[in-house]
């Protein structure tokens, strides 16, 4: 019997790492530019996190959570998403005790029990970004402008900026007895998911992409008639500071989110590009999240992107990472200076490749061309008796003499990139 990897955990190959690579690089440096500071936390955690703050008549708790009883007796959880851990980290460290305004961001993977789809896998990966001690819609603009930036730097037009406002604990039940009484008369054309969300969270029918769901559900409430007048408030302020900002975005009455924790603003990167599944990036503020886990009063809103989504997003594009310089060698004897020079060259900052196993010189400019290498260079007797040599930029032929020292072939390098 062969052995594969599970089925939705998925390994990530040397070409499409690159790709990877270059996802949580943008991420670092446009999170950084911000004032966010990394923080990792375990990818396990103790199974009342989730359910005290996603909330247990979620589909996320109820069926899709990959929870199990370990050795001790507790459960434990690999997380379905990284907020809630983070909050966690930031309660028993007493993070907000050292600065009120935390800037956090996440990057790693993710684990829920559904069915593998495009984009979705049963290990996933998320990037994050969290801010907290902080009320003022500017902080809503500024993850939402920070977002936008990293889609605009990752070389993305297609996600746009969708937004929306859920409202708080204070006007959120007169929605809820609203749109109750709408689909009340509807219900029996609902999912059976949906029948059971009626009782629990009549909100997430509004999410369902079952397109019975969809028709039932047209014509109702919108939540944005129902806000209080300090969400109402709320809201237009976020609007006004990304019109002030020139970030393009669209208001979708219709989003609600999945997780029980958000109040307020919520929002959305979406893209028609990867079929039902629209979403590349989502998030939104989590005012009571803190408070809820056993924390101070603390306001919060935050984000996560699916890596893996963006991946595909940028199928077309090509991420490399060739050598700099290809040593080829006439013969053994010239191999031992080849290898010293690559050794020099590699502690100099330069990706130096050699042959290892003495092939023709047809075969390692062979491989030179298969590795991409920019430069490459022939040693045999005559180079190593002058203790010069011709390099070659692989590019268009360019043609250079330089000293076989690393001294000497780091400078014409150098020289030739200027």
């Amino acid at each position: 019997m062969a052995l594969t990897a599970v089925k939705g955990f998925n390994d990530i190959l040397s070409d499409e790492s690159l790709r990877w690579q270059h996802i949580e690089q943008t991420a670092r440096r446009v999170f950084e530019l911000n004032g966010f500071g990394e923080i990792r936390v375990p990818v396990m955690e103790k199974t009342e996190l989730f359910c005290r703050s996603i909330g247990d008549a979620t589909d996320i708790v109820e069926k899709e959570m990959y929870t199990f009883t370990d050795k001790g007796g507790n459960s434990v959880t690999l997380r379905p998403e990284g907020t809630a851990g983070v909050m966690r980290a930031l309660i028993e460290h007493k993070l907000y005790a050292q600065d009120p305004v935390a800037k956090l961001y996440y990057m790693g993977p993710m684990f829920r029990y559904e069915r593998p789809q495009k984009g979705r896998y049963r290990q996933f990966h998320q990037i994050g970004a969290e801010i907290t001690g902080v009320n003022d819609p500017l902080a809503d603009a500024q993850v939402l402008n920070m977002l936008t930036s990293f889609f605009r730097e990752i070389g993305l037009s297609e996600p746009t900026l969708q937004i929306n406002s859920l409202g708080c604990p204070e006007c959120r039940p007169a929605y809820r007895t609203a749109l109750r009484s709408c689909l009340e008369e509807r219900i029996g054309g609902l999912c059976e998911d949906c029948k059971r969300r009626f009782a629990t969270n009549p909100l997430r029918i509004l999410d369902c992409k079952v397109p019975g769901c969809i028709e039932k559900s047209a014509g109702a409430p919108s939540v944005l008639e129902h806000l209080c007048s300090s969400c109402n408030d709320h809201f237009s302020s976020v609007k006004r500071y990304l019109d002030l900002s020139a970030t393009p975005y669209s208001i979708n009455s219709r989003m609600v989110r999945g997780l029980d924790y958000y109040t307020r603003t919520t929002f959305e990167m979406v893209t028609g590009l990867l079929g039902s599944q629209s979403a590349v990036a989502a998030g939104g503020r989590y005012d009571g999240l803190i408070s809820q886990l056993g924390g101070p009063s603390i306001p919060g809103i935050g984000f996560a992107i699916g890596v893996e989504r963006i991946a595909l997003l940028l199928g077309n594009q090509q991420f490399t990472s060739s050598p700099d310089l290809f040593i080829a060698t006439m013969g053994a004897g010239e191999r031992d200076i080849a290898f010293s020079l690559m050794d020099g060259l590699l502690k100099s900052g330069l990706r130096v490749e050699m042959d290892y196993e003495g092939k023709s010189l047809k075969s390692q400019m062979r491989r030179a061309d298969k590795l991409k290498a920019r430069y490459s260079v022939v040693i045999g007797e005559n180079e190593v008796a002058t203790g010069s040599a011709t390099f070659k930029r692989m590019a268009d032929g360019l043609q250079s003499d330089a000293a076989l020292t690393v001294a000497g072939i780091h400078s014409l390098i150098m020289k030739l990139e200027q």
